[in-house]
Formats: C-alpha cells, structure tokens, sequence
C-alpha cells in the first residue's frame, strides 16, 4: 500500500534582510535614517545586508495510513514550518509533497475562519473547503457543536469569540469532518487541561479509524500518549525517526542533551522592549547547568537578554509544568515589592536569575517556560503560547527517610518537618 504522506528533498528558504547601522532609538534618527536609505537608492545600492535562512532542508520522509505521528525538536527546528508547507499555506523552495487524502489543518487559532461570520456559518464553510458536502455536514453538525461547547454561542460572529472558544470550535471542525490526514500544531496549548484530554481523546480516536495524523507539541506525555512513532528536528533537518516513542523522547529530554537544559534565541522572539537571548537551568554562580538535576543540588533559572527601551512595567519570569501539563507555577521578578523592581537601560544586557527551592519538586521531568510582559498591559512571550522552553529532570533525594528514597504519590514531593511529643493527660 503507497503511503498516504511522501516527502522528498524537502526546502523550506527565507531571505532575511539585516538593517545596516545601529537601531534607531528616536523619532528624530529613524526620520533621519529613512532620508539617508533614499538618497542612497537614488544613487545606487542599499544600508541593507540580505542573506538565505533555510528553515527546512533536505527533509525526507513518509508517512503510512493510520499512523500517529509526533513531530518534537525546540523552538526553530521547523516544525510549524513543516505543518505549514503540508497544509499548502506556503510553498516549497525545495524538493516534493505528495499527499493521498483529504487534509485538514489545526496551525494556529481561527485559521480558516472568518471573523465575520457566525460559528455555524464557518462550520459550513470550512467543510465545503474539506471537500464536504451539505448534507455530511450536517450529519456532523450536531456532534460538532458539543464537542466544541459553544452552544450559545453558536450564531454569534467569531470575531467576538475568545481564543479558547476559536480554538475549541476550529479542533472540533478538523476533527469531525472525517479527514484522511489530520494535522496539528501547538494550539491545543490554548485550550484547558480538560479540552486537552478531550482532543488527545478525540485523536486517538481518529487513528484508530485507520487516519492518519502529525501532531506537533511541546508536552511530551501528550506525544507519547498519541503518537506511535516520533520525528525529531533540529535546525531545519531530520536529526530522529524512531517508532520506540519512549526512547526517541528519552533521548530528546537526556540529561545534559542540547535540546532540553538550554534555550538560545536564533531570531525567532523579538519584541520592541526586552529581547531574551537565552533560558537556562543555572548554578548559583550563573553557570550553566545540565537538565538533570537532585532535589538536593542548589540550582536557579537563569534569563538573559538585552534591553531595548526601559519600561518599569517590564516583567520578567517563567511558568512550570509537570510531566502531564498542569502549571505548577508561576514566579516572576515583580513578585516582589516594587521599589526592588530593577530599574534597565536601554541597550544594556542583564541577568536574571531565581533560585529555586531545595526538596519541592517529584521525581520527574518538568517543563519551564519563559514568561515576559509588561506588567498588566502587553504580553511579550505567553506562557502556554509556544514560548521558549526548557527542560528539569528531578531525580532522587526527595527525603532522608528510607521508606521514600525516590518518586512518591502526588504532583510535588516537598520534605516537611514532623514533631512528636508526649501528650500529657489533663
């Protein structure tokens, strides 16, 4: 049987384009700048550099009927780039797709929608664009709707919908239209904790009808859930494809490996304020650490990056995550009062750093996401929202008593101090 997904060569090229000179801080020198950039395209040539960014190279795979895919690799591997080039949202710079079947896509929240429309109107209309009929949508419709939850909702245009009610109604179309190839990015990270395991459910489902689905994800219980095997990219290539799902996210989270206890910024997160260059897993003095670590190692969370422009509002911290994606926690710096607020400069770098408390966490692995904001305004990287991640593997040492040297029940295993003494009768 030919498989239902073939990839061969496959290239994905971007030109980049690099301001020449210092970034502009001032209205004054951007005015200034911009009359410079004229008068020297009047004359010939550019203050611009340009240079080729292969976001996908020579990727080849294919994928058999059925299967359950899993597509892991840090931020700026490729992977939305990947579902993107598969869905037809952009073209290949390089190399060929051939898809046997019916494709729906999950990218991104309310692709495919139109804000204008009412939530049954775009029902109807992404199924004509499935290839459906009227009639077997509206087989479907019903199912549909309750699985999306938006009952009330129903006849209301999109565009007044919040992002959970999008992405809840989007993953129900996708997924009850009956497509041969399902494919999902990062967006079920909108949802909550209980549509989660509802769509993971509903997945699962689908692949036992014999379809076919990628799913990429950053919550790696959900992969090995879902998936029957696991492609892994790194820098745009292939680095893994392996069907052992539990050896191939194994290695991707080992202790010490590239991919888990270190985030570097390649370009992929700016923002006009506070640009992060790196997250990592750090030792009291700021050096950087490996992902495994004991309950009893002293060790913090690091975050560097550059100032661009000064705002008090700036806040800087990270989410955690345990292995089934429940936030734990959130810590940020303006936890505390705000005369210790830090007061940046623009164009300076600064070093951010949180220790974290000894004998708090379970035997496990724990995701740590970067959190970055002004304060009660503007979200820079959101949690939950593909932000930039790394990975805590908590090993061992979680008390002194003999009867739980290792994992204990619940989600945290802090050590707590018991007393004893005598009650005397009154």
């Amino acid at each position: 049987m030919e498989p239902v997904i073939e990839i061969q060569g496959l290239g994905k090229r971007y030109r980049i384009r690099h301001q020449g000179g210092r970034q502009w801080t001032s209205l004054r020198e951007a005015v200034s700048g911009s009359v410079r950039g004229l008068v020297k395209r009047v004359l010939g040539g550019s203050f611009d550099t340009a240079e080729d960014f292969w976001a996908l190279r020579d990727v080849a795979f294919s994928v058999k009927a059925g299967e359950r895919v899993g597509i892991i690799g840090r931020n700026g591997a490729g992977k939305s780039t990947l579902l993107k080039l598969l869905s037809r949202v952009a073209e290949p710079s390089a190399g060929r797709i051939t898809l046997r079947g019916r494709v729906a896509s999950l990218l991104e929240v309310g692709t495919g929608f139109h804000p204008e429309l009412s939530g049954r109107e775009n029902i109807y209309l992404n199924g004509v664009i499935l290839g459906m009929s009227r009639a077997e949508i509206r087989a479907k419709f019903d199912e549909i709707v309750a699985f999306a939850e938006v009952e009330k909702f129903l006849d209301t245009p999109v565009k007044h919908y919040s992002s959970g009610m999008y992405m809840r109604l989007a993953f129900a179309v996708a997924a009850h239209l009956e497509p041969e190839i399902l494919i999902v990015d990062e967006v079920l990270a909108v949802g909550d904790a209980e549509f989660q395991k509802k769509c993971l459910g509903r997945m699962r489902e689908i692949g036992g009808q014999g379809r076919t689905i990628l799913f990429v994800s950053h919550q790696m219980p959900a992969i090995e859930r879902l998936c029957d095997r696991v492609i892994t990219l790194r820098a745009g290539r292939i680095v893994g494809d392996s069907s052992d799902v539990k050896d191939a996210l194994g290695r991707y989270l080992s202790v010490g490996g590239e991919e888990a206890n270190a985030w570097a910024n390649d370009g992929s997160v700016t923002n006009e304020i506070f640009v992060p260059e790196a997250l990592y897993l750090s030792s009291p003095d700021g050096e950087r650490l490996s992902s495994g670590r004991s309950n009893d190692d002293d060790f913090g969370v690091s975050v560097l990056g550059r100032c661009l422009k000064a705002d008090r509002a700036l806040n800087v911290g990270v989410a955690m995550y345990d292995e089934e994606g429940n936030l734990l926690l959130w810590s940020c710096q303006t936890d505390a009062p705000e005369s210790e607020w830090p007061r940046l400069e623009a164009g300076m770098r600064y070093h951010f750093r949180c220790p974290l408390p000894k004998r708090l966490l379970n035997e496990g692995v724990y995701r740590i996401e970067l959190i970055l904001s002004l304060y009660c305004r503007q979200w820079l990287c959101e949690p939950g929202r593909n932000s930039p991640a790394i990975y805590l593997d908590i090993h061992g040492g979680l008390s002194d008593s003999p009867y739980w040297p290792a994992r204990r029940p619940g989600i945290l295993g802090p050590e707590w101090r018991w007393t004893c003494a005598l009650k005397e009768d009154a």
